[in-house]
């Protein structure tokens, strides 16, 4: 299924995703909704799902983006971007709000609701993997 009203299928998709795993759900806006992912050894991960146009390709784009932990000097960036070759849809950013994510964004007009809950899943994963790789904590 493609989403044909991203906008207004976002939260609706992102509550039954969070259902089907047992994670919890809030929304924060039309635009804007959030997952905490269950994740092994009782671990959690929370994903943000949101609609934007995309500034530079002037497309509606899904994105998913979970922190990792505040950006700073004492990071491996090298090796951060070596692993980043292993995953299939993420990939890690450095937002404005100075956090190192993971990210994992597709076009709204030709993405299905099984690729989104992949990314998702992906998404959590990365992120808790290296949260716990860089800090030893699990905060996000």
């Amino acid at each position: 299924m493609v989403l044909k009203n991203a906008i207004m299928d976002l939260n609706s998709f992102m509550q039954k995703f969070a259902e089907e795993i047992g994670g919890d759900y809030s929304q924060y806006d039309d635009t804007r909704s959030v997952i905490i992912v269950k994740l092994p050894d009782e671990r959690f991960q929370t994903v943000l799902g949101r609609v934007l146009q995309h500034d530079k390709y002037k497309r509606e784009v899904i994105e998913f983006t979970s922190k990792v932990c505040s950006a700073d000097e004492s990071i491996d960036f090298v090796s951060l971007l070596q692993h980043s070759e292993e995953f299939i849809h993420s990939k890690f950013v450095v937002g404005p709000d100075n956090y190192l994510k993971v990210a994992s964004s597709a076009y709204t007009d030709n993405v299905s609701e099984e690729v989104l809950k992949e990314m998702i899943v992906e998404a959590a994963n990365v992120a808790d993997e290296w949260e716990n790789k860089i800090t030893g904590l699990d905060v996000n």
